[in-house]
């Protein structure tokens, strides 16, 4: 690293389990966010400014006014503009020693599982299940760590799976039908801030897995009811019947 490195992640590097070694594993990590709504925001821009060195931005939408409300890495002007773009220029004015590669795209179950084969840890940052059951066979097929998180009206729930620990479920495992009952944001609503808490420990998950340092929610359901701001968590088994792993 150099000075400028030294100095911009110094109250990071302070911290005994980051020091320099932590920090020299984000600054080498790829890492793919797959939605850059309400939930990759803010999971984009604190890993940017924590120094991965290599962001990776799947979406294939484009910033609309209601996504304002929430979407804190877009703004006014940026209504219309690819969300991959709009993020990608907010990301590199926050950080621009780091790499930002974007996927305007809506990637197939080929081009998923290349694109996770190259990466270091998965963020699913998406808002629909179809999206989130392909996602979790493509890191099952290449044992890539998933931090899945989840939010709506004023609820979120996160979790950490890692399909190469042995004992590790995966996202079917919690979620086993095809045919889950599915809400959107637009059809009961969101308040912003619960998606700020989860992308934010989305992207606390995904640091402490690359720098290898602490706990984190790997075989446990973490749920957050921010209405009466009470925060649970669930043990998660395997389940010896999924169709996946």
């Amino acid at each position: 690293m150099d000075d400028a490195q030294l100095l911009r992640y110094s109250r990071q590097i302070l911290l005994p389990q980051v020091g320099i070694e932590g920090q020299e594993r984000l600054l080498n990590a790829k890492v793919l966010i797959i939605g850059l709504g309400g939930l990759g925001s803010p999971a984009a821009m604190y890993l940017a400014a924590a120094g991965v060195g290599h962001l990776l931005l799947c979406d294939f939408d484009v910033v609309d006014l209601s996504n304002l409300q929430r979407q804190i890495i877009h703004n006014t002007n940026d209504i219309g503009k690819p969300k991959v773009e709009s993020a990608r220029e907010t990301l590199l004015a926050l950080n621009p020693q780091i790499e930002v590669t974007p996927l305007y795209q809506q990637l197939d179950d080929d081009n998923l599982t290349k694109h996770i084969a190259k990466v270091d840890v998965v963020l699913d940052c998406s808002d629909n299940l179809p999206t989130r059951f392909a996602i979790n066979q493509a890191c099952v097929n290449t044992q890539t760590p998933l931090i899945s998180g989840a939010a709506i009206r004023m609820e979120g729930q996160l979790s950490v799976f890692r399909s190469n620990k042995p004992d590790s479920p995966c996202y079917r495992c919690l979620y086993p039908s095809e045919d889950a009952l599915e809400e959107t944001c637009t059809q009961t609503g969101i308040l912003a801030p619960v998606v700020g808490i989860i992308g934010s420990l989305q992207a606390l998950e995904a640091m402490k897995l690359i720098m290898g340092v602490g706990e984190t929610l790997t075989g446990w359901l973490l749920l957050i009811d921010a209405l009466n701001m009470e925060f649970s968590r669930v043990k998660l088994v395997k389940n010896p019947a999924c169709p996946i792993c």
